[in-house]
């Protein structure tokens, strides 16, 4: 048994050990800036406008859940995509059947005005 669990145990143990030198190497041989820019809490070119206390819009978030929605939809595409010859001309069907219900709920989405950014 142990022999089974070595290789991983081994590549678990070097993968750490590297970890460790790498934030040991950057930590000492690594460039030290002092800039106000890095205190702040996005460094990203932006000038944070407003306070940090101001509410995020429903919008963002209805976005994001629906990218993730088609997104996830999506990659059930690719299982089809590997298995296509052999599932042939049911396959074929299942498939469009699917993306039409996925273009179905875009179209819905898009005429709801739900990815309009104002």
């Amino acid at each position: 048994m142990f022999e089974t669990f070595f290789p991983i145990l081994l590549l678990m143990a070097v993968g750490v050990f590297l970890s460790v030198v790498f934030i040991f190497l950057s930590a000492k041989i690594g460039r030290k800036t002092k800039l106000a820019k890095k205190f702040e809490p996005y460094e990203c070119g932006v000038e944070p406008v407003g306070t940090t206390k101001e509410p995020v819009q429903v919008k963002f978030f209805l976005v994001a859940i629906l990218f993730i929605l088609f997104d996830i939809e999506v990659i059930f595409l690719y299982p089809y995509a590997v298995m296509a010859r052999e599932l042939g001309m049911f396959g074929l069907i299942e498939i469009c059947v699917f993306v039409v219900i996925l273009l179905v709920g875009y179209f819905y989405v898009l005429g709801r005005g739900a990815l309009k950014w104002d």
